[in-house]
C-alpha cells in the first residue's frame, strides 16, 4: 500500500522531514484511520490542534502506531511534526479510555485488522 500525504509543517519547509509515507506501517494506521472516523489523512497529521473529534483520532492513530505498529514516540512525533512527550501523552490518554468497555472492543477490532496486515482495504 502507497499513500502519499502531503503534511505542512511550520518549521524548516525546505528541509525534508520524515513524512507519514516513510513507514508503511504508519501509512497503514492512518488509512484505518481516516476509514474508520470519516477524517481525512491531510487533517489527522496537520499542526494544528482541529477540532475535537480530529483531534482524537490523530490521539488513536499515534497510539496505534506505537502499540500495534512498533513505531517508536520519536519517529511518530517527527512525522505528526509533534514533539515525543506529545505522542506519549496521546499514548497515555487513549490507553486511559479503554477502562470503557466499548472503546476497549473498538480498540481490538482496530489493533486486529492491522496485526492482520489490514486486508480488506
Amino acid at each position: 500500500m502507497t499513500v502519499r500525504i502531503e503534511t505542512h509543517h511550520s518549521h524548516a519547509p525546505r528541509e525534508r522531514l520524515p513524512s507519514v509515507h516513510d513507514d508503511a506501517g504508519l501509512a497503514q494506521v492512518l488509512a484505518l484511520i481516516s476509514r474508520e472516523r470519516k477524517i481525512p489523512i491531510r487533517l489527522l497529521v496537520h499542526v494544528s490542534r482541529c477540532q475535537a473529534d480530529t483531534a482524537r483520532a490523530r490521539q488513536l492513530a499515534m497510539y496505534l502506531a506505537h502499540v500495534s505498529k512498533g513505531i517508536s514516540l520519536t519517529a511518530i512525533g517527527a512525522a505528526f511534526g509533534r514533539d515525543r512527550t506529545t505522542v506519549s501523552y496521546a499514548c497515555s490518554l487513549i490507553e486511559d479510555l479503554r477502562d470503557d468497555a466499548r472503546f476497549d472492543a473498538e480498540l481490538d477490532r482496530l489493533e486486529a485488522h492491522l496485526m492482520a496486515g489490514g486486508e480488506n482495504e
